[in-house]
């Protein structure tokens, strides 16, 4: 049974600019790495806005999808369609478990107590800092090479896992997709990266139909104005974030990134 905190939509009283500018950082980061970043937007929507744990994963999860949304064109502008789509036995595969994950991860988190939705998002943010450094070296990883008999139901088993983490973070998941693309399947960075909007989309969105059956989900109508003005910063942010790329080498930037959240995964299993 989830703690009533959970169920009351909370407030902000920051100003447009600000809230705006905050989801552009968020969204530059995520650019630079090739990611959404909403796992980096998870932390700061409960720090420094003040908004409860189901809440924050209920509006992260808005907003990573109008982020996925938009780049999905993107993606699929820069590695041919006709390429992605020869690949749909493994977006296939992963959904077969990621589906169901994202509604059991989702259903999870509406049935805890907040103080343990901190302590289990302080432990995805662990999760989410370690598939970071992991999918900065995807390039190099061997691929498993599995026989056809356990490559599927593995596929399966991993995509559950990763929509329960996606559902329960309001995130996309990328961080965890990429590398078990390219592990599992042994398909390349770029076409893995596709892959993964391809998964992670309806993913999301299976978790999003779930929480939309919470009274929970009444915090996006009561901050509306918010959630709207972050996605904007988030977009705006990610396009920047894009063009920046390869502007900061990744042997700075990750371990940095990957510290944050270490710090951010303290500070919410303290959080009270």
């Amino acid at each position: 049974m989830s703690n009533d905190q959970n169920l009351v939509p909370l407030r902000s009283t920051r100003s447009a600019p600000v809230v705006f500018g905050a989801g552009a950082a968020i969204g530059v980061v995520g650019g630079m790495i090739g990611l959404g970043g909403a796992e980096f937007r998870l932390p700061l929507l409960i720090s420094l806005f003040g908004f409860a744990a189901l809440s924050a994963v209920i509006m992260n999860k808005a907003m990573s999808l109008v982020v996925v949304l938009v780049a999905l064109p993107a993606r699929l502008a820069a590695v041919p369609a006709g390429e992605v789509a020869a690949r749909w036995p493994v977006a296939v595969n992963l959904l077969a478990g990621s589906l169901l994950g994202a509604w059991a991860g989702a259903t999870w988190a509406v049935r805890m107590r907040t103080a343990t939705l901190y302590k289990v998002l302080a432990a995805l943010l662990v999760l989410m800092a370690i598939a970071l450094v992991v999918v900065t070296q995807a390039t190099t990883l061997a691929t498993l090479a599995l026989p056809l008999w356990s490559q599927v139901p593995c596929g399966v088993i991993a995509g559950f896992g990763i929509g329960v983490v996606a559902a329960i973070m309001g995130v996309a998941g990328g961080e965890l997709l990429i590398p078990t693309i390219v592990l599992l399947f042994g398909e390349d960075i770029k076409t893995a990266g596709s892959l993964a909007l391809l998964v992670s989309f309806p993913t999301m969105l299976v978790a999003f139909a779930r929480y939309s059956r919470d009274g929970s989900f009444a915090v996006l109508g009561a901050n509306r104005r918010f959630t709207l003005v972050m996605a904007s910063g988030s977009v705006v942010g990610a396009v920047l974030g894009g063009l920046l790329l390869g502007v900061f080498p990744d042997l700075v930037l990750i371990p940095l990134l990957a510290v944050i959240l270490l710090v951010s995964a303290v500070k919410l299993a303290r959080h009270n």
